[in-house]
C-alpha cells in the first residue's frame, strides 16, 4: 500500500522527520502544582497533539544489561512501576494533563529497569501529546520519539495500537511527516494498518489541506470495507477548509446525512474550527445555531478548542463572543486550565489572562490561601520566559480584583524556584511596594555557581545584591558565598567574625554554623510485608496448621492436587470440606468421577471417621452430582448413614441408653433425603426421647414441603413440652412465609410476634430469609397481605427498614400491572423508612407505557429528595433499558452532569446478568465524553459480556474503538480480551501482559477478608486447578513464618526441596524465612538463604534484608553486613533502602564487639562528609538505650555535641535528644539541651515530634509533650498543643488555647474548628463562634490531601 500511495503522487513535505529526530536532552523547568488545591478533571484540555518516532539504534550498554539481567528482577521492577504509571494514569483522569517531571522519571525509571512492557510503552506514547499542555509542541514531539526508541532499543513490543498512538501524537502536536514513510515502517515491522490507522492518516492529509493525499486513503478503507466513521468526515471537513474551499467543507455534513450518519459534536466543532481561521463570526455563529437544532449539544471544551483556533489565528476580537457561550459546567476549571497553559505556551498570555478571570473563585472566609487563584497562570508565564512587564501587569489586575493575595511574591518565589536570572526587576519592585527583601531569596541563583565553582557568577549575584541594599547574613556567607573561594577554614571563620562585627549579619549567634541547605524530606513507605505479617499473627489458623504438617509432607509428593487439597480441608479447615468436595467433583466430567471413585470413597470415609458433618444443601448437591454421572455406589455410601443410625437408634433402645442425640442425627439424615414421612414416623416411634432440635428439623422440612398442617402441630406439640424453647430464626421465618403463601396471615403475623417476645436474634442471613419470605408473598400479588406482613416486621423492630425489605410492597404493585400504586408505595416507604425500593423497574414501566405525568413526578420526587445528579442517572438507564437511545444521550450530555462509576457498575453489571449486549453496548458509546468516565471500565464491562456470550468478533471491534478513542487499558482488560481471542482461535493482535505469581495474591487474607473466607478462596483456586503443589508448601510456610510458635518451617521447606524434583521457593515465602531466621537467631541459615535468593535469581524484600541486617548489627557480625550490603548492590536493582541500614547497624555491630571508637569514627565520617544529607541515627540511640551501655552512650553523646558545636551538625543532637524524651528520659534531655542550646531552635525536627504524638489521643496531659510546648514556647506555635486538647476531648484546655491563640492572631484551622464545636455540642454548651460548614471542611481535606 506504502508504494501504491507513493506512485499516486508526490508528496509535499519531507518525509525525514518520520522517526528520525535525533535524541536531545531538555532539562525544563520544574512543573509545579497548579490552582492551589487542585480540583478534579479529567479531558485532555485544549488542542489536538499525540506520540512518537522509530529509531533502531541499539546501545551496546543497554544491551549487556539486558542479557545480565534476570526474569525475576524483571517481575520486581515492573511490580515497582505500577504505581508510578497509575499515577500518570490518575493524573489524566483526574485534570487532563500530567506534567513533564513526572513523565520524564516514570520514563527513566523504566529505562534503568530495561523491561518496558507494551503497555507501559503506550500509556507513555500517549502522554506525549495533548497532555502535555505546558510544553511546546516541537518539544513534545521530540519527547515521544526518545521514548518509541529507547523502549524499542530495550525490547518493547510495538503492535498496531502503539502506531495509532504515534499518529495521534503527530496529530496533536501538529508535527509534519510522511504518511507514506510511516505505512512503509508499519509494513517492514510486518504490523498491518487497521481502521484506526487511515483514519489517522486521513487527517494527517487534511491537516496540511492534501484532499489528494486523504482521497486516496478513503479509497483504500472502501475496498477494504471498512466503515467511513465521523472522525473521517470531521478530518474532511477540515481538509477542505485548510485547502481554501470552504463551502465543500461546509457540504460534507449533507454527505453525512446522505450516508445515514448523523453529524456529532467533533462534526461541529470541525466546522466551527474552519470558520475560526478565517475569523467568519457570522458563519460560526450560523453553525451553534445549526448544532443546537440538530439536539447535538456543544460542550464547554469543544467551544474552548473553538477558542484556541481563534487565538492561535490572530483572531482575538472574536473571542469574547465564545467565551460569553462557555457554561461553566462541572469540569470546567481544569479544562479551562488547560486551555490557559496550552495558549500560554502558545505566547497567547493574554487570552489566557482573559480565560483565566471567568474562573469561579473559591468560597472560604476562614482560610489565608481563599484568594490565591492564578498561581498555575503565573508560574507558566514565568517558565515560559513571559516578559516581565506584562506578568507584572498580571499581578497588579490579580490583586485590584482580589483574585490573588500577593501573586507578586508567587511570582518571585517562581522565578526564583526556575532560577530565572531576570529576577532583579522583580526584586526592585519588590522594594519599591515597601515588601522586604530577603537575603534567602538569593539562595536558589547561588545554588548552581556555588556547585559549578564559579566565581564570577557568585559575584554577579552579591552585586544584584548590593545593588538592592541587601547584606548577605552569616548563612548566606558560609553556605553559598565562601564555600566557591579557595581559602581555609580558618580564614572562612575570620571572614565570618569580621562581618559580624560590621553588622553585616542581623541573625542570632547560634545560625552561625546552621546547615540550612534546604532539602525535602522524604518518608519510606511501609512495608506490605509487616501488615501481612500482623495480620495472619492475629488468625487463630495457625494453631490448627501443626496438625496437617505430617499429612501434607507425605501427600505432597504424590503431586496429587485433589488429594493434598483434600487433606488440607479435613485438618485445617473442616468448615470448608463440603464445600471444596462439591467443587471437586463439579469440575470433574463423568469418566475422571469414575476413575476417581476409589479416592472419593476415601474422601467420603475422612470425613466419617473425623465425624465431619456436611450441610443439607450441600449434601443434595453433592448427591445430585453423583446421581448425574451415575455412581450408583457412591450415591448408596452416603445414603447408608440413615440405616446405621436406625441400627444404633434400636441398639440403644434395647440397652435402655439415652436416644436424645442419635434420634437427632437420625431425623436431620431423613431430611437430607426429603424424607419426611419417615421422619414423622421415627418421631411417633421415640416421641418422649424428640428434643427442641429434633423437633426444629422437622418444621423445617415441613415448611420445604409445604405441610402446613404438620408444620403447625409440631410447632403446637413443640410448644406443650416447653413453652419457653425458642426456635432458631430461619425456622421461624420459615412458618411466616409457608403460613403466608397459603392464606394463614393471622398465623403468620402470630409467630412473628412470639419472635418479638422471645428476642430471637436476626442476622444478616435472615434479613435475606425474611426479604424471600416476603418476596413469595409479592409474586402472588396479595398486596394487603404483603402490607401487612412489612408493617408488622418494622413496628415490631424486628428489623431495621432497608430498601430490600421494602422492595415486596412494590412488586406485588408490579406483578399486579398497577405501576401508579408502585410508585405511590415507593414514595410512602422513602417518607417512612428513607429507602426508595425498585424506583428503576417503576420508572422503565412508567416509561414504557408512556406515562408521562406519573413519570415527571417520580423524577420530581427523586431530585427533591437525592438531588439532580440521580434523577438523571435512574432516567438515563431507564431509557437505555427500554431502547431509548436518542433520549438517553440527551440525558448523559446534560452540563455538569460526572461519572458515577458505582451507579454505572450497577447497570453494567444488570446487563452482564440479562445478556443485554446492545444497551450495554450504547451505554459505552454514550459516556464516552462523561467527565471522570474510566474509559478502561467501561470496555471492560463490554468485553466480559462478549467473553460472557463468546463474541469475539464484537470483542475485537471493542478492541479498535478503544484504539480510536485513545483508551490506554489496563493490564486485566488486555488479558481478558487475549481470552476471548485466543479461546476463538483467533490472534491475538498486542502483547499480552504476564500473570502475576499466584502464591503473591494468595498468601495472606486481605485485610476486610475472615480466616473462613480466605480458605473459601484458596479452595477455589484449587478447584480450578491453578494452586500448585509447591505453591501449597509456601502457602502452608508463610502461615509458619507469621504466627509466634514457630516450629515447622524448617521443616516443610528442607523436605520439599529435598523431596520434590524441581522445587523451589517463591521469593515472597524465602523472603518470609529470612526474616523468621533473622528473628529467631539463626543469621549463618538466614545469611545462607539470601544467597540461595540471589543464585536463583529471586528479589528479596526490603523488609527481609532490613531484619537481617538488624540481626547480624545484634550479633556483632560486621563483615556479615558488608557481605549483605555488596550482595543487594550487586543485583542491579534498588531495593529502596536507606544506606543508613547498613551504617547504624554496622555503628550496632562495634558497639556488640565493645569497639566504640570504630562506630563514633564511622558516624562521625558520615556527617562530616562534604555530600552528607544529614540523616537519622535515631536507631542506634535507641538500641543503646534500651541496652543501658552507658559507656557506648557517653561516647555517641559527645559525638553528637561535637558536631552541633564545632561542625554545625545538629541532627545526631535532635534525634538523642528526641529519642532521650521518648523514652521518659526527661531530666537527661533537659540537662542535654543546657549543654546545646541550638537544639531548641531545631524548629522542623521538634514540631515534627510533636505534630506525631498530637495524632494519639491521650497526649494533652503527657509531661513530655508539656515540656516541649513550655520550653519552646517561642519556637513551637500552639497549634499542636490545640489538636492533642481537641483529640483528648479536652474543653477547659481547648478552650484556652483557643482564646490564646486568637489574642495572637494564629488562624485555626477548619478540621479542628469543627472538633472543638462538636466538644461543645457534646458537653452541652452553645458554640462561641460560627461553625464550619460540611462542604467547606471537606474541601479544606481534599486540598490538603491533594498538597
Amino acid at each position: 500500500m506504502a508504494a501504491l500511495l507513493r506512485s499516486s503522487r508526490l508528496l509535499k513535505f519531507s518525509p525525514s522527520g518520520l522517526l528520525q529526530i535525533t535524541c536531545t536532552k531538555r532539562n525544563g523547568p520544574t512543573l509545579g502544582r497548579l490552582y492551589s488545591g487542585a480540583l478534579s478533571g479529567r479531558r485532555t484540555g485544549v488542542c489536538a497533539r499525540q506520540i512518537g518516532p522509530v529509531t533502531e539504534n541499539a546501545s551496546r550498554y543497554q544491551a549487556s544489561l539486558k542479557d545480565e539481567a534476570s526474569i525475576a528482577v524483571r517481575s520486581k521492577q515492573a511490580q515497582q512501576f505500577d504505581w508510578a504509571l497509575t499515577r500518570l494514569d490518575s493524573s489524566v483522569r483526574r485534570t487532563g494533563r500530567i506534567t513533564k517531571t513526572l513523565l520524564q522519571r516514570i520514563f527513566h525509571d523504566i529505562c534503568r529497569a530495561g523491561y518496558p512492557s507494551g503497555n507501559q510503552a503506550l500509556l507513555l506514547l500517549r502522554s506525549c501529546g495533548s497532555l502535555l499542555p505546558e510544553v511546546p509542541l516541537e518539544e513534545r514531539t521530540e519527547l515521544a520519539h526518545r521514548v518509541w526508541e529507547k523502549l524499542k532499543e530495550l525490547g518493547a513490543q510495538y503492535d498496531v495500537s502503539h502506531y495509532n498512538a504515534l499518529l495521534k501524537v503527530y496529530l496533536q502536536n501538529e508535527f509534519k511527516f510522511s504518511p507514506t514513510d510511516f505505512l512503509a515502517k508499519m509494513e517492514a515491522a510486518n504490523i498491518q494498518p487497521n481502521r484506526v490507522t487511515y483514519q489517522r492518516l486521513i487527517a494527517a492529509y487534511c491537516q496540511n489541506g492534501d484532499i489528494e493525499g486523504a482521497s486516496t486513503i478513503l479509497g483504500f478503507m472502501k475496498n477494504k470495507d471498512l466503515p467511513i466513521t465521523e472522525a473521517v468526515f470531521s478530518s474532511l471537513v477540515t481538509g477542505h477548509a485548510r485547502a481554501g474551499d470552504i463551502e465543500s467543507a461546509k457540504n460534507i455534513l449533507s454527505v453525512m446525512h446522505g450516508a445515514g450518519i448523523e453529524p456529532g459534536p467533533d462534526t461541529y466543532v470541525s466546522l466551527l474550527n474552519a470558520y475560526a481561521e478565517k475569523g467568519d463570526l457570522e458563519n460560526m455563529k450560523k453553525t451553534l445555531e445549526a448544532a443546537e437544532s440538530a439536539d447535538c449539544s456543544l460542550m464547554d471544551r469543544d467551544i474552548m478548542l473553538v477558542i484556541f483556533t481563534l487565538a492561535k489565528s490572530k483572531h482575538q476580537q472574536h473571542i469574547p463572543e465564545m467565551v460569553e457561550r462557555l457554561r461553566h459546567e462541572r469540569g470546567y476549571v481544569p479544562d479551562a486550565m488547560n486551555l490557559c497553559l496550552s495558549l500560554i505556551t502558545q505566547g497567547q498570555e493574554d487570552t489566557a489572562f482573559h480565560i483565566l478571570k471567568t474562573f469561579p473563585t473559591l468560597q472560604s472566609d476562614n482560610s489565608s490561601d481563599s484568594a490565591n487563584l492564578g498561581n498555575f497562570f503565573l508560574r507558566h508565564c514565568i517558565n515560559m520566559d513571559t516578559s516581565l512587564e506584562k506578568i507584572i501587569c498580571f499581578c497588579k489586575e490579580l490583586q485590584e480584583s482580589n483574585m490573588h493575595t500577593s501573586p507578586l511574591s508567587f511570582t518571585l518565589s517562581c522565578a526564583l524556584e526556575a532560577k530565572k536570572t531576570g529576577t532583579a526587576h522583580l526584586m526592585k519592585l519588590f522594594k519599591e511596594e515597601k515588601l522586604p527583601v530577603r537575603p534567602h531569596f538569593f539562595w536558589p541563583l547561588l545554588t548552581q555557581h556555588v556547585k559549578d565553582k564559579n566565581i564570577a557568577g557568585v559575584v554577579e549575584v552579591m552585586k544584584g545584591m548590593q545593588a538592592l541594599d541587601v547584606s548577605p547574613d552569616v548563612e548566606t556567607l558560609s553556605n553559598y558565598i565562601l564555600p566557591v573561594f579557595p581559602i581555609t577554614r580558618h580564614l572562612q571563620v575570620c571572614v565570618c567574625v569580621h562581618a559580624a562585627v560590621r553588622g553585616i549579619c542581623h541573625c542570632q549567634p547560634s545560625y552561625i554554623h546552621s546547615n540550612s541547605s534546604p532539602k525535602a524530606a522524604s518518608v519510606s513507605r511501609k512495608e506490605t510485608q509487616s501488615h501481612t505479617l500482623q495480620r495472619l499473627q492475629k488468625n487463630s489458623i495457625n494453631a490448627q496448621m501443626a496438625r496437617v504438617t505430617d499429612t501434607v509432607a507425605n501427600e505432597m509428593y504424590s503431586q496429587d492436587n485433589g488429594s493434598l487439597c483434600m487433606c488440607i480441608c479435613v485438618c485445617v479447615c473442616a468448615e470448608a470440606t463440603a464445600y471444596f468436595l462439591y467443587n471437586l467433583i463439579d469440575s470433574m466430567s463423568e469418566g475422571q468421577v469414575r476413575a476417581q471413585e476409589d479416592k472419593l470413597r476415601k474422601f467420603f470415609s475422612q470425613l466419617q471417621s473425623k465425624n465431619i458433618m456436611i450441610s443439607v444443601n450441600l449434601y443434595r448437591g453433592i448427591r445430585n452430582l453423583l446421581d448425574s454421572c451415575h455412581v450408583p455406589e457412591l450415591v448408596k455410601g452416603i445414603e447408608g448413614k440413615v440405616l446405621a443410625l436406625e441400627n444404633k437408634l434400636a441398639e440403644l433402645k434395647a440397652e435402655n441408653k439415652p436416644l436424645g442425640l442419635v434420634l437427632k442425627q437420625a431425623i436431620q439424615a431423613l431430611s437430607a433425603e426429603e424424607n419426611l414421612q419417615r421422619a414423622l414416623e421415627l418421631k411417633q416411634q421415640h416421641e418422649e426421647e424428640m428434643t427442641a432440635g429434633g423437633y426444629a428439623i422437622l418444621i423445617n422440612l415441613c415448611c420445604r414441603q409445604n405441610n402446613v398442617e404438620e408444620a403447625l402441630n409440631l410447632k403446637r406439640e413443640l410448644s406443650r413440652k416447653d413453652s419457653s424453647v425458642a426456635l432458631d430464626a430461619s425456622k421461624y421465618l420459615a412458618l411466616v412465609k409457608v403460613l403466608s403463601v397459603n392464606g394463614r396471615m393471622e398465623e403468620a403475623v402470630d409467630i412473628l410476634k412470639e419472635m418479638k417476645e422471645k428476642d430471637v436474634p436476626m442476622n444478616d442471613t435472615h434479613m435475606t430469609t425474611l426479604f424471600h419470605a416476603l418476596n413469595a408473598v409479592a409474586a402472588g400479588g396479595d398486596i394487603p397481605s404483603i402490607r401487612r406482613l412489612q408493617d408488622t416486621v418494622f413496628t415490631l423492630g424486628l428489623v431495621k427498614p432497608t430498601a430490600n425489605l421494602c422492595s415486596p410492597v412494590v412488586t406485588a404493585y408490579l406483578v399486579s400491572k398497577d405501576v401508579s400504586g408502585a410508585l405511590e408505595a415507593a414514595l410512602e416507604c422513602q417518607k417512612r423508612y428513607n429507602h426508595l425500593p425498585r424506583i428503576h423497574d417503576i420508572i422503565v414501566a412508567l416509561v414504557e407505557k408512556g406515562e408521562t405525568e406519573l413519570l415527571q413526578k417520580a423524577m420530581d420526587f427523586v431530585s427533591q429528595e437525592r438531588g439532580e445528579m440521580t434523577m438523571l442517572y435512574d432516567l438515563f438507564f431507564a431509557f437505555l433499558q427500554t431502547g431509548r437511545y436518542r433520549e438517553a444521550r440527551k440525558i448523559i450530555e446534560t452540563p455538569g452532569l460526572r461519572a458515577k462509576p458505582g451507579r454505572v457498575q450497577w447497570y453494567a453489571e444488570k446487563c452482564i446478568l440479562n445478556n443485554q449486549v446492545e444497551a450495554l453496548e450504547q451505554m459505552v458509546d454514550m459516556t464516552a465524553k462523561l467527565f471522570e468516565c474510566d474509559r478502561d471500565e467501561m470496555y471492560n464491562y463490554l468485553l466480559r459480556l462478549c467473553k460472557e456470550t463468546n463474541n469475539w468478533q464484537k470483542a475485537e471491534a471493542m478492541w479498535t474503538k478503544m484504539q480510536e478513542e485513545n483508551v490506554i487499558p489496563r493490564e486485566r482488560t488486555l488479558r481478558l480480551l487475549a481470552d476471548i481471542l485466543k479461546s476463538n482461535g483467533q490472534e491475538v493482535p498486542f502483547e499480552v501482559p504476564e500473570v502475576r505469581s499466584l502464591v503473591k495474591f494468595a498468601t495472606t487474607p486481605t485485610a476486610t477478608e475472615s480466616v473462613s473466607d480466605y480458605q473459601v478462596r484458596l479452595l477455589a483456586l484449587c478447584k480450578k486447578g491453578k494452586a500448585k503443589a509447591y505453591s501449597l508448601v509456601c502457602l502452608f510456610l508463610v502461615y509458619y513464618c507469621s504466627t509466634p510458635q514457630i516450629t515447622k518451617e524448617l521443616f516443610v521447606s528442607p523436605s520439599a526441596e529435598t523431596r520434590v524434583p524441581g522445587f523451589k521457593l517463591t521469593d515472597i515465602a524465602s523472603s518470609l524465612l529470612i526474616i523468621t531466621q533473622s528473628k529467631k537467631g539463626q543469621v549463618k541459615e538466614a545469611l545462607e538463604r539470601l544467597k540461595s535468593m540471589l543464585q536463583l535469581d529471586h528479589v528479596p524484600s526490603h523488609l527481609a534484608i532490613t531484619r537481617l541486617v538488624q540481626a547480624l548489627g545484634s550479633h556483632g557480625n560486621v563483615e556479615g553486613i558488608q557481605d549483605v550490603e555488596s550482595l543487594i548492590k550487586s543485583l542491579g536493582t534498588s531495593p529502596n533502602l536507606s544506606s543508613m541500614v547498613f551504617v547504624n547497624n554496622t555503628a550496632l555491630a562495634h558497639i556488640k564487639n565493645d569497639d566504640v571508637s570504630s562506630a563514633v569514627e564511622l558516624l562521625e565520617g558520615i556527617y562530616t562528609s562534604p555530600d552528607s544529607t544529614n540523616p537519622s541515627m535515631s536507631f542506634v540511640f535507641r538500641k543503646v538505650l534500651e541496652a543501658g551501655n552507658d559507656h557506648a552512650m557517653d561516647k555517641l553523646s559527645a559525638m553528637a555535641e561535637r558536631l552541633a558545636n564545632h561542625f554545625a551538625c545538629y541532627r545526631p543532637a535532635s534525634d538523642l535528644f528526641l529519642q532521650l524524651l521518648d523514652m521518659d528520659k526527661v531530666e537527661d534531655a533537659k540537662f542535654m539541651l543546657a549543654r546545646c542550646n541550638a537544639l531548641a531552635e531545631q524548629k522542623e525536627v521538634l514540631l515534627s515530634f510533636v505534630t506525631q504524638k498530637a495524632q494519639t489521643p491521650g497526649q494533652v496531659r503527657n509531661s513530655i509533650i508539656h515540656m516541649l510546648l513550655v520550653s519552646f514556647v517561642d519556637f513551637l506555635p500552639p497549634t499542636p498543643h490545640f489538636h492533642l486538647a481537641v483529640l483528648d476531648k479536652d474543653l477547659p484546655a481547648a478552650k484556652a488555647l483557643h482564646e490564646q491563640m486568637q489574642k495572637e492572631g494564629i488562624v485555626v484551622d477548619e478540621l479542628s474548628l469543627k472538633r472543638l464545636a462538636v466538644l461543645y455540642r457534646e458537653a452541652g454548651e452553645t458554640v462561641p463562634f460560627p461553625e464550619p460548614p460540611h462542604s467547606s471542611l471537606q474541601l479544606e481535606i481534599n486540598l490538603k490531601q491533594n498538597l
